[in-house]
């Protein structure tokens, strides 16, 4: 098989999930996962607004390093997982330690780093505009198979040894994934700061309207992740939430005789909600390049939201457990298919010496929609049928907004696959 620039980023690709699959195993029984669907909601509220802290530093600092950074993306990506090494070998000693919270706050700027930086470098590697789509696929589905091989060694180190021979497994397989980035292509990027045409086209409407679009569709993941946490796990704890959110969702419970489960349900129920939405994600992966053979990107994301506005009125209809499972996949699936869909979109319209900025930027937005999403059933108890009805209304409104903002008019822009200004960088 030829050992092609595109290969050399799965390889890093894989060894990077596999890594941070290692990491969550072995902070999965520590401080800093310890909070849990039935905690307290004020607790649960301080984690959600921690998961946008990483991006603080992302946004104003990583993305526009990467893009004019004069040696490349290959050496910040190399330097990024060097770093993810590093820390690794710090949290050894301290699992048990204050130190664990920078140090995992660290690890979490890295692995957001490495993501944009990985989603910059596939314009620079790969043909032309149609392969995007089906190469952020494979990376994705690269990502997730290599993430679950990673965490099953993980787990034996942590049964073996405690969460330290798990983490230090990681560090391992860190140093593997920097020495691999070596043969990546330079990906050098123009070092000139951004002009005026490199902003307009970052606020196109094209752009723009896909972004609001996607942002939508990861909103709902948030939302759908917490609405049945709450719904099958409880949340019953010692906050005062007797006001208005919670007299209005108790009402509304009332009047529609009943919910999805009662507090008390196991938690295996909640687990195959987890298992339905990342079997979503995994679907949408595979059902993305093959839909980006017959439409365009934005066809793609429109019919995603129309394909969850469906779903979410069937999972209402529907009200149950069985219904709550649907509806998981199905958000699984169009978020997987509209996020593949958007990365292929700024890669293809952005400037290539702003791809970093571009992602670094519209990751931040995408974890705020994701927050929000989640804060609304954290904060306010909504009946698991409520929420699917404000699922399916979330979906309508997004697709009619996305399509009667009209986009600026380019030759070939949604034609036929065309070539891009820059060939493939060989390593």
């Amino acid at each position: 098989m030829i050992n092609t620039p595109f290969l050399r980023l799965v390889r890093v690709h894989a060894l990077g999930a596999a890594g941070d699959a290692m990491v969550t195993v072995a902070l999965a029984g520590s401080l800093f996962f310890s909070i849990d669907p039935s905690a307290a909601r004020l607790r649960v509220t301080l984690y959600l607004l921690l998961t946008m802290a990483p991006f603080a530093v992302v946004g104003p600092l990583i993305g526009p390093a990467l893009d004019r950074f004069r040696g490349g993306r290959r050496p910040m990506i190399f330097a990024i997982n060097a770093g993810r090494a590093l820390f690794a070998f710090l949290m050894i000693s301290n699992m048990d330690s204050l130190l664990l919270f920078p140090l995992s706050f660290a690890m979490l700027i890295l692995q957001k780093s490495y993501g944009v930086a990985k989603a910059s470098m596939v314009p620079l590697i790969l043909r032309n505009e149609q392969q995007f789509v089906g190469g952020n696929a494979r990376l994705a589905l690269v990502g997730s198979v290599c993430g679950f091989i990673g965490a099953a060694p993980a787990l034996l180190a942590n049964w073996l040894g405690g969460p330290s021979w798990a983490v230090g497994m990681a560090m391992v397989v860190y140093i593997l994934c920097a020495l691999s980035c070596l043969s990546l292509p330079p990906g050098r990027v123009v070092p000139e700061p951004i002009d005026d045409d490199e902003v307009s086209k970052l606020r196109g409407v094209g752009i723009r309207k896909a972004a609001s679009a996607t942002g939508t569709l990861r909103g709902i993941v948030g939302f759908t992740t917490f609405l049945a946490a709450f719904a099958l796990r409880g949340g019953a704890d010692d906050v005062d939430l007797s006001g208005v959110g919670r007299a209005f969702g108790a009402g509304i419970r009332h009047a529609l005789q009943g919910d999805v489960a009662s507090d008390a349900s196991p938690a295996w129920k909640l687990g195959l909600v987890a298992a339905a939405l990342v079997g979503g994600f995994l679907v949408g992966s595979l059902l993305a390049p093959k839909l980006r053979d017959r439409i365009r990107e934005e066809v793609i994301i429109a019919a995603a939201l129309v394909a969850l506005f469906l779903v979410g009125l069937v999972a209402a209809w529907g009200g149950g457990y069985g219904s709550t499972l649907l509806l998981a996949l199905g958000v699984g699936m169009t978020a997987s298919a509209g996020k593949l869909s958007f990365d292929s979109i700024v890669q293809r319209d952005a400037e290539g010496a702003d791809h970093g900025r571009s992602f670094a930027v519209f990751e931040t937005r995408f974890q705020i929609f994701w927050v929000l999403g989640a804060l609304i059933p954290v904060v306010i108890p909504i009946p698991i049928r409520i929420g699917f009805i404000l699922i399916a209304v979330a979906a309508a409104a997004a697709v009619l907004l996305f399509w009667l903002r009209r986009s600026p008019s380019r030759v070939g822009r949604f034609g036929p696959a065309t070539n891009r200004e820059h060939q493939p960088q060989q390593g």
